[in-house]
């Protein structure tokens, strides 16, 4: 097992390795900075190990936090990137969501040897506790490339000794911030088969040649690509996932009459965000004792958008 460390004495380990600074956050929750030095920047609460903020060079914000965001456990965090593990939604007995957004999370210095091949000083690694009810070892990196890059990686390794295989379901829950959801369109998800939480989950095949907005949108795609892109023509900008052990990817904007009846969630900021999550739902993963599973996910921005002229989102998808 990973050695593990309280919040408390993550502090002296900061300033050794310089790859963060812990500090206090909203109702004084530990919180992780991860700084490049060429401006951009992320933060971490160790509660969820939930990212609640990813700036650019320009210290423009990339994620969507609610302004009625409740920073109060038991309560997860309204927006930025919650982790939805070991269940996505109702899909299984636990409460929605699963536990691990609010969960406590620690601060690993000394993490597992497959967690250490990062290009960056600008990183943490966390670990989820095991308890009894929960025999597992859930290391996560949360990283901040020199380009400003935001990377995420997960790894599930079931350590159960009675034999017992452990299934789950993941998301990266990713809220983004748009400057209107009516001008946003994704690319990527064309063509693919979804299931419609909006209609009981009955699947339909995608017949757009992107995704826009009008009304209410919950879908999972399945067995997506590898790279999605949100081009936002007001910014003029383009955000990129990059994905890996993630098959399918949520589109979700809850719209006005669902957003009004969300306590911690402002009537009208369903204008300003969209998700996009990476995640692993249709099939569930199962690991047998002694098994791992990796996951993920790499955001970043091109300066432009659909209208601008300077990008093809076709060959942001493919790659060029």
């Amino acid at each position: 097992m990973s050695s593990e460390k309280s919040p408390s004495s993550a502090s002296a380990s900061a300033s050794s390795s310089s790859s963060y600074e812990l500090s206090k956050g909203i109702n004084g929750l530990d919180k992780v900075i991860l700084r490049d030095p060429r401006g951009s920047s992320a933060e971490v609460y160790l509660y969820g190990a939930h990212v609640t903020s990813w700036k650019n060079e320009q210290a423009e914000e990339l994620l969507f936090l609610s302004s009625k965001a409740i920073f109060k456990p038991p309560k997860p965090i309204r927006g930025g990137i919650p982790i939805c593990f070991p269940q996505f939604s109702n899909l299984g007995p636990l409460d929605s969501h699963g536990f691990a957004r609010n969960r406590f999370w620690t601060i690993d210095d000394s993490p597992p040897p497959f967690l250490t091949n990062t290009p960056s000083k600008a990183f943490v690694d966390l670990i989820l506790k095991p308890s009894e009810d929960d025999i597992k070892i859930w290391p996560h990196r949360v990283a901040l490339g020199s380009g400003g890059d935001l990377m995420m990686t997960s790894r599930i390794r079931n350590t159960n000794i009675d034999g017992k295989p452990f299934s789950f379901t993941f998301a990266n829950h990713t809220y983004f911030s748009v400057s209107d959801i009516s001008e946003v369109r994704v690319e990527g998800l064309e063509t693919l088969d979804y299931l419609d939480n909006l209609q009981k989950r009955e699947r339909f095949t995608e017949q757009g040649d992107a995704l826009t907005f009008e009304s209410e949108f919950d879908r999972i795609y399945l067995s997506t690509p590898t790279k999605i892109a949100i081009l936002d023509h007001e910014k003029k900008r383009t955000i990129v996932l990059r994905k890996d052990g993630l098959p399918d990817a949520v589109v979700w904007n809850p719209w006005d009459k669902k957003a009004k009846a969300m306590s911690d969630f402002g009537d009208d900021e369903y204008k300003y965000m969209l998700c996009v999550e990476a995640a692993a739902i249709e099939k569930p993963i199962t690991l047998k004792p002694g098994e791992e599973w990796k996951g993920r996910l790499e955001l970043s921005t091109v300066p432009s958008s659909y209208c601008s002229g300077q990008l093809d989102p076709k060959k942001v998808i493919q790659g060029s």
